[in-house]
């Protein structure tokens, strides 16, 4: 799908799991179910200069996906001599559909059915994949991204992203069969996945989308609305509320990511009275719940974040408490990200101290720590490593060393307003 799908906006990004749902079910087919819904939503893009389709868009696109099924099947079953008996059978099934679909499609889901985009996740967080085919296929299948979007999002190049797509669906299709959303005891052994899947969409989001411009782009705004659904899905679950917490929290604090000339502020320099404080009032109602209940990576995370959003300042934050919390989610989940997130705190702790040779070798011995995950770690975790390197030179004066690295990271970073904030600082060094 290309801009012109953006165009859609709102009805869109609503529209497209149910789609991909139905027509998933209706073909028996992941792969199906994507192609003939990416080929009714075109169709829908194409007649929008004489108006809406009649009816919503997602009732619209499901029935002119199962007539564009219908139809190759009629090919196929003609070329293969077998075409009056499969055209009865399917005439009759798409009767059997044509008589509930208009009086269901548009009904709100009942208290008691699945969310179509918790069903899509369950779906694509099959433990037989792998981690990034999980993600590919969450966010082709749930959040409707075309591969040139998945792969920006990903960092990765289009062939690779599409690549990854094709790998998981096959791995899926091999796994499973015929498409089916697995049953609640299923659905409750895969929630961990499900949960960090979400995490990663909203990851993607949090870096690479500081200022989304339309529903289709604001994958952190979509990742939040799958997090609703599911904290109704699990209401008491303690990782549930913390993964809605660190989102919510999150979103919260993305107002003041970036100055007046698009180029990301660093944390030390943030407006915070531009914050959401009704969503941050929400983000910690949450990980208050979620701690009275649990100790996991995403209670942990909670935690972390709800420490930041309540602080008034950079200076007055209890950056003891937050490197704790990420010593003890090093424990729990131990990605390089973490190590250097909880470097990145102890460094702003060590800054904050008053000089004396104990803070001395204690900022040489971080320094040298990122230093190696820079080297050697996943390359998020390096870049991320390499950023607090070139904050440790600019905020101790060492100009030509901060020039140098903010001008290599400007080349490195996927997010636009990044690069801007890194030729920013490196013009600013080498003019010092």
């Amino acid at each position: 799908m290309s801009e012109s799908v953006a165009g859609l906006g709102e009805d869109f990004v609503d529209a497209w799991p149910r789609i991909v749902r139905a027509l998933a079910a209706y073909t028996g087919s992941v792969d199906d179910a994507q192609e003939y819904a990416a080929e009714a939503v075109a169709r829908a893009v194409a007649q929008a200069g004489d108006g809406p389709p009649v009816g919503s868009l997602a009732a619209w696109c499901i029935a002119v996906g199962k007539r564009a099924f219908i139809d190759d099947r009629r090919r196929a079953a003609t070329e293969q001599r077998h075409a009056q008996r499969v055209a009865v059978e399917l005439a009759t099934a798409i009767d059997e559909d044509a008589s509930t679909e208009a009086s269901s499609i548009d009904e709100p889901l009942s208290s008691g059915a699945l969310d179509d985009r918790l069903a899509l996740l369950f779906v694509a967080c099959d433990p037989a994949l792998t981690e990034h085919a999980r993600l590919v296929l969450a966010l082709r299948l749930v959040c409707g991204l075309d591969v040139t979007r998945i792969a920006a999002h990903l960092g990765v190049q289009p062939s690779a992203a599409a690549a990854r797509l094709t790998r998981a669906k096959h791995a899926l299709a091999e796994a499973r069969g015929r498409f089916h959303v697995p049953e609640a005891p299923e659905r409750r052994v895969r929630l961990p996945v499900v949960l960090a899947s979400i995490a990663g969409m909203f990851t993607v989001a949090h870096r690479d989308v500081l200022d989304p411009q339309t529903p289709f782009d604001d994958l952190g705004r979509q990742a939040l609305s799958i997090a609703d659904a599911l904290v109704a899905e699990y209401p008491d679950e303690a990782e549930v509320r913390g993964l809605r917490a660190v989102i919510r929290l999150g979103l919260a604090r993305r107002p003041g990511r970036l100055d007046a000339d698009g180029a990301a502020v660093p944390l030390d320099e943030v407006d915070r009275g531009r914050w959401d404080r009704r969503l941050i009032e929400a983000g910690l109602d949450d990980a208050a719940a979620a701690a009275d209940s649990g100790d996991g990576r995403f209670v942990l995370e909670a935690a972390i974040a709800g420490l930041h959003s309540s602080a008034p300042s950079f200076a007055a934050t209890d950056w003891d408490r937050v490197v704790g919390f990420y010593r003890a989610l090093e424990r729990v989940w131990g990605a390089p990200s973490v190590t250097v997130a909880r470097l990145s705190a102890e460094l702003h702790r060590a800054l904050l101290a008053p000089l004396s040779g104990e803070r001395t070798a204690r900022l040489r011995q971080i320094e040298h720590e990122l230093e190696a995950l820079a080297d050697g770690a996943a390359p998020y975790a390096a870049i991320d490593a390499r950023l607090a390197l070139a904050d440790l030179d600019w905020r101790t004066g060492r100009r030509g060393e901060a020039s140098a690295r903010y001008a290599e990271l400007a080349e490195l970073v996927p997010a636009e307003p990044v690069r801007r904030f890194c030729h920013a600082r490196a013009a600013a060094a080498a003019g010092a």
